[in-house]
């Protein structure tokens, strides 16, 4: 079995609603010298074996059309054999 790592983040000019709500806590809290928040999304998918170019596109296929929404959102995609 394999194993694809996901991670889905804003495109940087998208504004960030919950990333800004997280820095301003983390202000509230005491947290000195945090610049910025950005949150994202992160997923594992367990593959049946096959070559890492097929499961590389297989998931960058998935990333297209459900996991991202490639309007505002970026992914990048690891295989874990």
């Amino acid at each position: 079995m394999m194993k694809a790592k996901v991670y889905v983040t804003l495109k940087k000019g998208v504004l960030d609603p919950q990333g800004k709500t997280v820095k301003h806590a983390l202000d509230n809290l005491g947290f000195e010298g945090v610049e910025d928040v950005r949150i994202g999304k992160y997923m594992e998918v367990s593959l049946r074996e096959m070559s890492a170019v097929d499961a590389e596109k297989a998931v960058t296929s998935m990333c297209e059309k459900l996991l991202a929404n490639t309007v505002i959102e970026d992914y990048r995609v690891e295989i874990e054999p």
